[in-house]
């Protein structure tokens, strides 16, 4: 919602002050300009990316419209899930969630926390971990080694979007500036017209320099800006359980396992340790 009301501010801003300025609108409409800069940036796009990425980048592009699913909320629903999941570890031994983590949408455990069993990307961390800690053949340093490498893997594969919208953006001025020159080409083969007629084809021709870097600074190169953010809050989830998941492997209880976890999340999110103990006790009580 506020990519399309950030888009209405720009177009405000930007045509109204023209027409404040005493100009007229009309003479901004230029769909040849439109096509030249949207139709080479497109190309320069398909050119300059492999299918992987091209398919990475359109999926990505319809999250930019909907709100954080990162919430307060649902990062307590994940560390009550872990508080629970670690407090069965601790009664019973690890070999009791081996069932849990290799069945999780049967789990009576996991199926209290749907928003969390919904998330393909953090069930399949979060499970493979708790099954080589149920292996036991691997000690806390390895694993975190482990969890470094393939969080960094998550960051560097979410990045492709946002590195493949920032190029895109970056091309629109010069694809403006292209289609400027194609309108200046077309000016100079008609300079038998009368200077009025002439200034018209000059005036638009400049419109193509103009929409370009409106197109780029106003409305693709902040869309870049956007799925990094996006990136980093995703990262939090996993960084959230890898902390839990280390601390519990190096003997802390769950209740001190899940406050590592806490301490790493974004203070606009984090809950405070009386909301957290709060919503565990309630989870627990279900």
């Amino acid at each position: 919602m506020l990519v399309i009301v950030g888009y209405i501010v720009v177009l405000a801003s930007v045509f109204g002050g023209f027409a404040l300025a005493g100009g007229h609108l009309a003479s901004l409409l230029q769909p040849v300009e439109l096509l030249m800069i949207g139709g080479a940036a497109t190309g320069a796009f398909l050119v300059g990316n492999n299918a992987k990425s091209i398919k990475a980048t359109l999926k990505a592009l319809p999250s930019l419209v909907k709100g954080s699913k990162y919430t307060k909320a649902l990062y307590m629903e994940l560390m009550a899930l872990l508080y629970e999941l670690l407090s069965k570890v601790r009664k019973e031994g690890l070999m009791s969630i081996e069932g849990d983590v290799d069945r999780p949408e049967e789990s009576p455990i996991f199926s209290k926390y749907p928003a969390i069993l919904s998330d393909h990307h953090i069930m399949e961390f979060m499970t493979d971990y708790l099954r080589l800690m149920v292996a036991g053949n691997m000690d806390a340093f390895q694993i975190e080694n482990l969890m470094d490498n393939e969080i960094e893997t998550h960051h560097h594969e979410g990045e492709v979007p946002a590195h493949c919208i920032a190029k895109l953006g970056d091309g629109m001025p010069a694809f403006g500036i292209v289609a400027a020159v194609m309108g200046v080409v077309h000016t100079m083969a008609s300079v038998g017209l009368p200077p009025a007629e002439l200034g018209i084809l000059i005036a638009n021709a400049l419109v193509g320099t103009f929409l370009g870097i409106l197109l780029a600074y106003g409305f693709v190169g902040p869309l870049a800006s956007l799925l990094e953010q996006k990136l980093h809050e995703s990262s939090k989830m996993f960084q959230c359980v890898k902390v839990t998941l280390l601390a519990s492997l190096n003997g802390y209880a769950p209740a001190l396992a899940v406050e590592f976890g806490r301490k790493v999340l974004f203070s606009t999110e984090r809950p405070s340790f009386s909301e957290l103990e709060d919503h565990v006790k309630q989870a627990k009580s279900k």
